[in-house]
């Protein structure tokens, strides 16, 4: 049955805090799961939650920093000492502990490597920081269990028992040779179902997905989830085995990507969350509004250059909204399944293929809106040529926002900039502007003014 938090019980832990009774709060806190004492700590403010973190053993805490957010883990960790951060950092798996140590300031990081006692693990966290943060590399652990391929049996089950000391799960066997170049995996059946005296290299299994420490992370999550893996090994430029990341933490990389890729649509520059401050919170939002603020200044200058047809037939202006929005929908839309397929690794065929696919779509739709259109304004406005050029305008206007909306983020992939970018305000912007454009050109055109 899972622990549930409540008013009363945040307020029993406060009161102990303010009497500094830290006895009964570690008898209160000592079998709480670490996610549970993640969440009591989210709800103190920062003195409080600074006391409940120095006074729990760092086993526990340190798991519990890790469910936080960041904003909230950072303000913790600058109330703490370079000792007490190498005390939680030791506990804590390689990844987590480089990742933590990344984001804090040089001298700061380097007080708090020459604190830990661990001088092994200090050398491991030190070497993942070598590594590009969204490559393997940086996403990967030292920590798992590794065997030779030279080893007996008995002998692999002595190694394997110390080796697992300091591995969370084991999710794998890896099999290396006497350079450490990773051969294989080892089945835990096959161990146990072979004799004491039998060399490992005559039970091991060769086939192993593997990853090198500069394969991008979008790379590392579609292998493991086209191949169901919850672990894979990572090996450096010699084949040699370096470390493994397991299924958590390409979840995480997943989670913050796409956390990336929705501010990115939504028309945010750069990573910010709700609790930044009001000018990072600004600088992230700005450009994007800027370029909105262009966007329609454009749009105005072009109805502009149309202000005699417009004054003539008064009825286009009011139709104006609708074949910008339908333009930007359908832009929106188009980019949407490009970005998603391209995420997925999931486009196939060439640039043209895609390109005529999103034609006779866009067609499709657009004939269907065209004469749902076409009957609505001629049933209630009764002209018949004025009809028909915000029909037509809005045929042509979807197949060409369509086509913008799978060019651009195809491009920019290609260019390699994030296809995020497509998704948002720069696709609905420029959609506005040339849906509007062709609107008025044909509208002029028809009507004949």
């Amino acid at each position: 049955m899972s622990f549930t938090i409540t008013d009363d019980f945040l307020d029993e832990v406060r009161e102990l805090i303010e009497q500094d009774a830290h006895v009964q709060l570690e008898s209160i806190l000592d079998d709480l799961h670490f996610a549970d004492i993640a969440e009591i700590i989210d709800e103190l403010n920062l003195d409080q939650a600074v006391y409940i973190v120095k006074l729990i053993d760092s086993q526990k805490t340190s798991e519990a920093l890790m469910e936080l957010d960041e904003a909230q883990r950072d303000r913790i960790l600058n109330a703490l000492s370079p000792k007490e951060i190498a005390e939680e950092l030791g506990e804590m798996d390689t990844d987590d502990a480089a990742d933590i140590l990344n984001d804090l300031p040089d001298d700061v990081a380097q007080e708090v490597i020459s604190e830990m006692e661990d001088e092994q693990h200090a050398e491991d966290i030190v070497d993942l920081l070598r590594y590009d943060e969204s490559s393997a590399g940086g996403l990967m652990a030292k920590e798992l269990v590794k065997v030779n391929e030279n080893w007996s049996v008995t002998g692999c089950v002595s190694e394997m028992r110390a080796q697992a000391e300091n591995v969370t799960r084991v999710h794998s066997i890896y099999v290396v040779d006497n350079n450490n170049k990773l051969k294989g995996r080892l089945s835990l059946k096959d161990l146990l179902t072979s004799k004491e005296t039998t060399p490992i290299k005559d039970v091991y299994i060769p086939k192993v997905d593997f990853v090198s420490v500069n394969t991008p992370g979008e790379e590392v999550s579609r292998i493991m989830r086209k191949y169901d893996l919850e672990a894979i090994p990572v090996v450096d430029e010699l084949h040699r085995l370096v470390g493994r990341i397991t299924i958590d933490d390409i979840v995480d990389f997943i989670t913050e990507e796409a956390e990336k890729d929705y501010q990115l649509a939504s028309g945010i520059s750069q990573d910010v969350e709700a609790n930044d401050s009001i000018l990072d919170l600004t600088k992230a939002r700005l450009p994007w509004l800027v370029l909105g603020l262009v966007g329609g200044i454009g749009a105005a200058a072009i109805m502009g250059e149309f202000e005699h047809l417009i004054s003539s037939h008064a009825i286009l202006f009011l139709f104006t909204p609708l074949i910008a929005a339908m333009a930007g929908n359908v832009g929106v839309q188009s980019s949407a399944i490009i970005v998603q397929g391209i995420a997925n690794d999931d486009l196939k065929g060439s640039i043209g293929n895609r390109l005529i696919k999103e034609v006779l779509l866009a067609m499709l739709n657009g004939v269907i809106l065209a004469i749902l259109l076409f009957a609505y304004t001629f049933i209630t406005k009764g002209e018949m040529l004025t009809s028909a050029a915000i029909s037509v305008s809005l045929f042509v206007v979807i197949i060409v926002a369509g086509l913008i909306g799978t060019f651009v983020p195809l491009a920019l992939h290609k260019r390699g900039i994030d296809p995020a970018l497509a998704t948002g305000p720069f696709i609905t912007t420029s959609n506005d502007i040339f849906g509007i454009l062709i609107y008025f050109m044909i509208a002029k055109t028809i009507i004949g003014i």
